[in-house]
C-alpha cells in the first residue's frame, strides 16, 4: 500500500510540474520608471509589463538542445533567475543551466557564467554588470558592452544577490546560508561579502547576528548610502517547545553603511504576537522615503518609514531609550516592538510574494504561486492591495498541480501558529539552513542539524536518528510539532508530491577540469570501504532495498558525543551532499575533508587514516560531485 501511495504521489508530481505556470520570481523597474520588468521561472522568459500586469513586450525563453536517451534531441527552456536594467534601457537577465548558466542581453547575446547565476546589477554609469553565481559562491564583473569577463572573486556560501553602495565603490553580496561549523558553540550566521569594485577584492566578510540564515533579498537606498537585506533570525539556541514571541524564528531586516561597508544594526519585521515569515525581496522608493519588504511566508508586504527607522537607530546607537526593550543598539535585533508605529503590514490574497520593487506612490510584488502582481498604494487611508493576474484572467489555479501546490504550502507560513515560520524556514529550497535545532522528538538538550529533504521519499527512515519511519510521517509531524498546526490530508499529499518531485542541482564540482580526480576518487571510495554503508546502487545510503519502502539500518560509528555517545544514526544519502554543510549530525565538521580526517581518528567512518593527501583530495572531490 505504501508503495502505491508513493507511486501515486510521484505521478502527481510529474503531472503537476508538466503543466505550464509562469511563476514570476524577480522584478525590477524600467530606467524611466514607466514599466515593470518581470523574470518568470516557470515561463522561462522576461516580460515588460505595465503596472496592471499587461504585457508590453516579451523576451522569449532562452533554450538549449538536450539529448533524450541518446536517441532524440529536445529543446530545453532555461528558467530566468534574475533581471536588471541599464541606464540606457537595456535589459539584462540570468538563466540557470547547471555549471553553464548565462548572463543574457535583450538582443540575444549572452556569455556563460557559472552555476546558477542570479541577481545581476548594473553600475551607475552602465558600463559594468555584476553577477552572483549562487552554487559556485562567486561574484563576477562583466563589461556591459562586450559581456567580457573582467574579474571574479569568491563570496562565502550560495551567493544570492548583490547591491552597490555609494557611488558604486562597494559591492555588498548576500550569502544565503552560514558556513560555520556548529561545534563548539559560537556564532553561526550567514555573512555579507563586501567587495571593492575597483580592485574587485574582498575587503570584509561580515557576520550577521547569531542565527541569521535564509538571506534572500538586498537593495540599496537611492543614493547608495545604506544597504538593506532580508533574512530569517533563527533562535536555534532554544528548544523547539513553542512559537510565541518569536521563540523559534523571527523575520529580520539588516542595515549596512553603503559608504564604509560597516554593519549598522538589525531590526525585526514581526509583531509581538504575529510573525512575518520568510522575508524575501526588499526595495527602496526612488524618493528614499519608504522601504518595502515582501514576506513570502506570511503573504504580505511591509512598508516602513525609512527616515523614522534611521532616527530610531541613531537614538539607540547614542544610548537613548527607544522602546521598553531597546535602550541601546545591542538590544535592537531582539526587539519585536522596534518598528511599532513606523511600519504598516498589508496582507495579500495571493501566494508567494517574492520579488518587489517600488515607485514613489506604490509597491509592486510578484506573487510566484499566484502568477500575479500585487500593487500596494502608499496612502494614509486604509487601502487593500490590488491583484493583477499575469495571464489577464484569474490567479493561478493549483488544484490540478499537486506538486506545485505542495511547493507553495512548503513555503507558506500562513498555516503556522501566528505565522512565524514555514517548512522552508528551516529547509530553504527543501535543503538545509546550516543550524543545529533541539527538536523534541529525541529528547532535549541534544541539538542536531536540519536535514535535506531531497530523496527522503525513497530513503526511509527520516530524521538523523531515524525517529520517523518515512517521509510522509515526517511531513505531517512537522506541521504538528514545529508549526503547531494541523494540515489536511489533501494538503499533506501535495507536500509529499513536492518532496518526491525535487530535482538535484548539478554539483559545481562536476566539471571537466575535475573529471580525472573524480574518477580516481571513485576508486578511493571503494578502497576506503565507504560503499559498505553508502551504497551507490541505493542512493548512497545503507538501505537494502529502498524500492520496497523498507527502512535502512542505523549505525553507531563512534560519532556521538556527550549524551549522544553510543547512539545509532541514519546513513544519509551522499547525493547533493555538497549543498548540506556543515557535516555530521551536529555540524561539527565544516568541510568534507574534516569528516574524512579530523573527525574520523579511528577509521570507524571509512578507512581513511592511511590515505595519501592526493587520495583524500580525490575522494573529497568525488563525494562532492555526486
Amino acid at each position: 500500500m505504501k508503495r502505491l501511495v508513493l507511486l501515486a504521489c510521484l505521478f502527481a508530481a510529474i503531472r503537476s510540474f508538466s503543466t505550464e505556470a509562469l511563476l514570476p520570481e524577480t522584478v525590477c523597474m524600467s530606467p524611466a520608471g514607466e514599466a515593470l520588468v518581470v523574470g518568470e521561472r516557470g515561463g522561462c522568459r522576461v516580460t515588460v509589463r505595465d503596472f496592471e500586469g499587461k504585457v508590453l513586450r516579451e523576451i522569449p525563453a532562452v533554450k538549449r538542445e538536450g539529448g533524450f536517451f541518446g536517441l532524440f534531441t529536445k529543446t530545453v527552456p532555461l528558467a530566468v533567475t534574475g533581471v536588471c536594467t541599464a541606464p540606457d534601457g537595456a535589459i539584462y537577465y540570468t538563466v540557470e543551466d547547471g555549471n553553464e548558466g548565462r548572463l543574457c542581453r535583450e538582443d540575444g547575446s549572452f556569455v556563460v557564467t557559472g552555476n546558477r547565476p542570479m541577481s545581476p546589477v548594473v553600475s551607475p554609469d552602465g558600463k559594468v554588470i555584476y553577477v552572483c553565481n549562487r552554487f559556485d559562491a562567486t561574484v563576477q564583473k562583466y563589461d556591459a558592452a562586450t559581456l567580457k569577463l573582467l574579474a571574479e572573486t569568491k563570496a562565502v556560501r550560495e551567493a544570492h544577490g548583490c547591491a552597490l553602495g555609494k557611488d558604486g565603490k562597494l559591492l555588498f553580496v548576500i550569502n544565503l546560508l552560514p558556513d560555520d561549523a556548529t561545534e563548539p558553540v559560537k556564532v553561526v550566521a550567514a555573512r555579507v561579502t563586501v567587495i571593492d569594485t575597483t580592485t574587485f577584492e574582498v575587503v570584509d566578510q561580515v557576520h550577521l547576528p547569531d542565527g541569521s540564515t535564509g538571506v534572500r533579498g538586498v537593495a540599496a537606498s537611492p543614493d547608495g548610502a545604506f544597504i538593506y537585506l532580508t533574512h530569517t533570525q533563527a533562535r536555534y539556541q532554544l528548544p523547539t517547545t513553542q512559537l510565541e514571541r518569536g521563540w523559534m524564528n523571527t523575520a529580520a531586516l539588516s542595515i549596512f553603511d553603503g559608504r564604509t561597508g560597516k554593519y549598522v544594526n538589525t531590526v525585526l519585521l514581526d509583531d509581538v504576537d504575529l510573525g512575518a515569515a520568510n522575508p524575501w525581496g526588499v526595495s527602496v522608493t526612488p524618493d528614499g522615503k519608504r522601504i518595502v519588504v515582501a514576506h513570502a511566508g506570511s503573504r504580505e508586504v511591509s512598508v516602513i518609514d525609512r527616515a523614522a527607522l534611521h532616527e530610531r537607530l541613531a537614538r539607540a546607537a547614542s544610548g537613548q531609550k527607544v522602546t521598553e526593550v531597546s535602550i541601546s543598539a545591542e538590544e535592537v535585533h531582539n526587539d519585536l516592538s522596534f518598528l511599532s508605529g513606523i511600519r504598516r503590514r498589508f496582507p495579500l490574497k495571493a501566494d508567494g510574494p517574492r520579488g518587489i520593487v517600488a515607485t514613489d506612490t506604490a509597491a509592486y510584488a510578484v506573487c510566484t504561486f499566484a502568477d500575479a502582481i500585487a500593487k500596494i498604494p502608499f496612502t494614509e487611508r486604509i487601502v487593500r492591495p490590488i491583484l493583477f493576474p499575469l495571464n489577464g484572467q484569474a490567479l493561478l489555479d493549483l488544484s490540478d498541480k499537486p506538486a506545485l501546490r505542495g511547493e507553495m504550502l512548503f513555503n507558506d507560513g500562513a498555516k503556522c501558529f501566528q505565522q512565524w515560520q514555514s517548512c522552508a524556514t528551516c529547509h530553504p529550497d527543501g535543503i538545509v539552513d546550516g543550524l543545529n535545532w533541539d527538536l523534541m522528538n529525541d529528547g532535549i538538550g541534544n541539538p542536531k542539524q536540519s536535514k535535506s529533504l531531497y530523496l527522503s521519499g525513497v530513503t526511509p527512515p527520516t530524521m538523523i536518528t531515524g525517529i520517523r519511519k518515512d517521509m510522509m510521517h515526517c511531513n505531517r509531524a512537522g506541521f504538528r510539532h514545529i508549526q503547531f498546526c494541523t494540515v489536511s490530508e489533501e494538503d499533506a499529499r501535495c507536500i509529499d508530491a513536492y518532496v518526491l518531485a525535487m530535482k538535484a542541482q548539478v554539483s559545481p564540482y562536476a566539471r571537466e577540469k575535475y573529471a580525472a580526480a573524480i574518477a580516481r576518487g571513485k576508486a578511493v571510495f571503494e578502497k576506503a570501504d565507504c560503499a559498505r554503508c553508502h551504497k551507490p546502487e541505493h542512493y548512497f545510503t545503507a538501505s537494502e532495498n529502498p524500492k520496497d519502502g523498507s527502512q535502512a539500518p542505523l549505525y553507531d560509528l563512534g560519532l556521538g558525543i556527550r549524551d549522544e555517545m553510543g547512539r545509532k544514526f541514519d546513513v544519509p544519502t551522499l547525493h547533493e551532499v555538497w549543498r548540506t554543510a556543515p557535516y555530521l549530525y551536529d555540524g561539527r565538521a565544516r568541510t568534507m575533508r574534516e569528516v574524512l580526517t579530523t573527525f574520523n581518528p579511528e577509521d570507524q567512518h571509512g578507512i581513511t587514516s592511511d590515505l595519501t593527501d592526493q587520495e583524500l583530495t580525490d575522494l573529497e572531490l568525488y563525494i562532492l560531485s555526486l
